[in-house]
């Protein structure tokens, strides 16, 4: 059965028990979780938990106007799930692939656009030989990071109506989140390292800019980031890719990142 609350305060915490079973699969979800604990806006938001005999064995949720996410859990409660929300409007899904499906033939949903990721696990960093040096960002490098996550979210085809972007970047900028690659006494690359939960931080978004790629700077400040991440915060690193960039899978993998899952992020027809 499907429970759900507005409230992340009446999220159980069996549910959050239930997803820290598998953190690094379920990092989206924590980390989401965590940023609202922490004050990031959460107008509309909701988080379900699906329990079986009194167990928690599924959660879900959303923070409109970003997509449904979907836990790790078995297809059965996926399936359920799409009946629970029959009355909602869910225009985009993300989730392990397979779990993904199942949302989707469920719900009876026609697809207009998919794009399939692998999520990776760091195995033995590999520090690539790139001129530069890498450093925390700081609040004067505000403008020029809220700049670099909008064009990195029109890259991927992400609204940037998805809440105050300045704020978002300062929030992450004084939690030390962010690194850059300076070269020749500019910025030329950023990656964003989240706080760690359940020993998992995940790095995301790198972003280089167009004329500035093709120079080892990406990978260069994710394997920093990477170090700095279990320097201080985790004993696991994560990553997502787009499959469908054989460049950035190829860098990534370069580095010391290993498969480990596939996931699916799809936006349906209205």
């Amino acid at each position: 059965m499907w429970s759900f609350t507005a409230d992340l305060a009446a999220f159980p915490d069996a549910a959050t028990a239930f997803l820290l079973d598998d953190p690094l699969r379920n990092t989206v979800p924590l980390t989401v979780m965590a940023g609202i604990r922490a004050g990031m806006p959460s107008d509309g938001a909701y988080y379900g938990w699906w329990s079986v005999d009194g167990q928690v064995r599924g959660a879900a949720f959303r923070t409109p106007p970003a997509p449904l996410g979907l836990a790790v859990m078995p297809a059965e409660a996926v399936a359920e799930l799409a009946g629970a929300l029959a009355d909602r409007e869910i225009p985009e899904v993300m989730g392990p692939r397979e779990l993904v499906s199942v949302f989707t033939r469920a719900r009876g949903a026609v697809l207009a656009h998919t794009v399939e990721e692998r999520l990776y696990r760091l195995g033995g960093l590999t520090l690539p030989d790139v001129p530069g040096q890498a450093r925390r960002a700081v609040p004067g490098d505000l403008p020029l990071l809220v700049s670099w996550y909008h064009a990195f979210g029109e890259e991927i085809s992400i609204s940037a109506d998805r809440g105050d972007m300045t704020e978002r970047v300062l929030r992450r900028i004084a939690a030390g989140d962010i690194f850059l690659w300076v070269s020749d006494g500019a910025p030329v690359s950023f990656a964003a390292l989240s706080p760690a939960q359940g020993g998992v931080s995940r790095i995301g978004p790198v972003y280089t800019p167009p004329s500035c790629r093709r120079r080892g700077y990406g990978a260069a400040v994710t394997a920093h980031a990477s170090r700095a991440g279990l320097d201080e915060r985790a004993k696991e690193i994560v990553l997502f890719t787009d499959l469908g960039n054989p460049t950035s899978n190829a860098i990534y993998q370069s580095i010391g990142y290993e498969p480990h899952a596939d996931y699916a992020h799809v936006t349906y027809a209205p």
